[in-house]
């Protein structure tokens, strides 16, 4: 294992002329931080994530596993039974409590990404790569994944995933950013939209069952713009969207500040806790009960074990693409 000091870090900032200030962590190709304006002209931080770049390192940060800001890969979500196969072939993945979850204890979230370029001026970037050798984790095939992200002059934050590979293999690269319009406090007075009418079925280890739910009468149906409330999400949607209409929007009362997010992936994992690492340093003030929430746009979890869903599948001279765009604005 590669072993990661605090002299390897790096923070990339960007900054368009609005200043609005994007902070990238080359650890984890880590979406650190996203500071704006709100409504009233007072500086917040969008992003809920620990204080410094090295906390990032400590035993603590990894026991916890909450993958602040984080690329997600091999895998995002969760893969049952400790395998896969593609084909005749099967193959062994390192698993805990029965699942295999995010690429494995070594999932690409904990590595150093190699930063490819960064631009400055108008619409500044960076993109970042990483090279995943044949049989880390159990996955077959040498992946080349890129990341860039992108900030636009009207604050758009772009994320677009790519990556290719040398054998067959499956690949579900997502962001686990946490969001909190409010730059403090608690979501639960932020509004969320979805545009999905069916979530996937889970069982008791949050695992799905193969089988999609019909969301209008859900509790879970964010179909319309929707007080989160105190309400704990681990949910997959299955999005109506592609990536030129609205996939999910958020939006904070207090601040003023919408997102809008679009994708071309077929689903998004609500996430919000109930709570967050009490023992942990953030940036932010947050509140002890429903701090933040992740939109995670990815493929379905488990996907390898259900043909109904959408393929993870990637074979050589193929390119997966995982386009996500955040587009802020301020109701004033």
């Amino acid at each position: 294992m590669e072993q990661i000091e605090q002299k390897d870090l790096k923070l990339i900032k960007l900054r368009n002329n609005n200043q609005t200030e994007v902070e990238i962590l080359n650890l984890g190709a880590t979406l650190f931080s996203m500071k704006m304006d709100d409504s009233t002209g007072k500086r917040v931080n969008v992003i809920v994530s620990p204080r410094r770049p090295e906390d990032f390192l400590t035993a603590r940060y990894k026991d916890y596993n909450k993958l602040f800001g984080a690329s997600i890969g091999r895998f995002a979500g969760r893969i049952s039974k400790e395998e896969f196969s593609i084909g005749k072939e099967k193959y062994v993945l390192p698993q805990k409590n029965g699942e295999h979850l995010h690429g494995g204890a070594e999932g690409f979230q904990y590595k150093l990404w190699h930063v490819e370029e960064e631009t400055s001026g108008k619409n500044p970037s960076v993109t970042l790569s990483y090279f995943s050798e044949d049989g880390e984790e159990g996955y077959p095939g040498n992946l080349k994944v890129q990341v860039n992200y992108t900030l636009s002059e009207d604050d758009k934050l772009s994320i677009t995933y790519t990556a290719e590979t040398d054998r067959n293999t499956i690949v579900n690269l997502t962001n686990h950013a946490y969001f909190n319009l409010n730059g403090e406090g608690s979501v639960s007075d932020h509004f969320l939209f979805i545009n999905a009418d069916k979530i996937l079925k889970i069982d008791e280890k949050n695992l799905p069952t193969g089988d999609l739910v019909n969301l209008p009468k859900h509790p879970k149906n964010f179909g319309s713009n929707k007080l989160i409330g105190n309400r704990v999400l681990n949910d997959a949607y299955v999005l109506n969207s592609d990536d030129q209409e609205v996939s999910a929007r958020l939006f904070s009362p207090m601040t003023g500040i919408k997102m809008e997010m679009r994708t071309n992936q077929s689903a998004i994992i609500a996430y919000a806790p109930e709570e967050l690492p009490s023992s942990l340093s953030y940036q932010t003030s947050i509140s002890k009960e429903y701090p933040s929430i992740c939109l995670e746009a990815q493929n379905f979890p488990d996907a390898p074990h259900f043909r109904n869903f959408p393929s993870s599948q990637l074979a050589p001279g193929e390119k997966y693409i995982n386009k996500i765009s955040l587009s802020f604005s301020v109701k004033k």
